[in-house]
């Protein structure tokens, strides 16, 4: 029996979510699987994954294969990285402490690299809305200026009305009092 290591769909049409499973090659992609291994959500940026680090290695180390997108998930997570170090002591070229270390040091850079990320988004996001919010103040001061523009303007024609209205009554008068 082949086994490969795979994604399963599950979620709702156009918001996909995934399991990763250990299945049997002849099996369909949402059937019927040996072991759950984990969960990918690719909705979340960055990508959520969930997965059971030392059941995955211990599948590859049986023989299973992954599929392309697996196995970029398991070089994500490093589980294949791991299963190299293993075939390195396995071969002598280097100690289980050795390889341990290696693994730990890459773990931590990739751990940086990962909350530099979600800091770059979160701090993006952030200037975006600020941004954002000073686009509309610089709208609602223009919209105010206009508006106080509009009013003074509809007050000086007012009041040359008024004053044009007080002048006729006098010159009326004027000339009734000439005749």
């Amino acid at each position: 029996m082949a086994v490969k290591i795979r994604l399963a769909r599950h979620g709702k049409k156009g918001y996909a979510f995934y399991h990763i499973v250990a299945a049997d090659s002849r099996a369909p992609r949402d059937g019927k699987f040996i072991e759950k291994l984990g969960t990918y959500n690719p909705n979340t940026n960055p990508a959520t994954i969930d997965l059971k680090f030392d059941r995955a290695l211990d599948w590859l180390l049986k023989g299973a294969q992954p599929t392309d997108t697996c196995r970029a998930i398991l070089s994500y997570k490093g589980v294949l990285y791991k299963k190299h170090l293993l075939g390195g002591v396995a071969k002598g070229a280097f100690s289980e402490a050795d390889a341990e270390a290696k693994f730990n040091k890459w773990a931590e850079q990739k751990e940086g690299k990962i909350a530099a990320k979600t800091n770059k988004l979160s701090s993006d996001a952030a200037a975006a809305k600020k941004a954002q919010l000073a686009a509309e103040v610089k709208i609602k001061e223009d919209r105010a200026a206009a508006i106080a523009e509009k009013k003074a303007a509809e007050a000086a024609a007012a009041a040359a009305a008024e004053a044009e209205a007080a002048e006729a009554p006098a010159e009326e008068a004027t000339e009734a009092a000439a005749e």
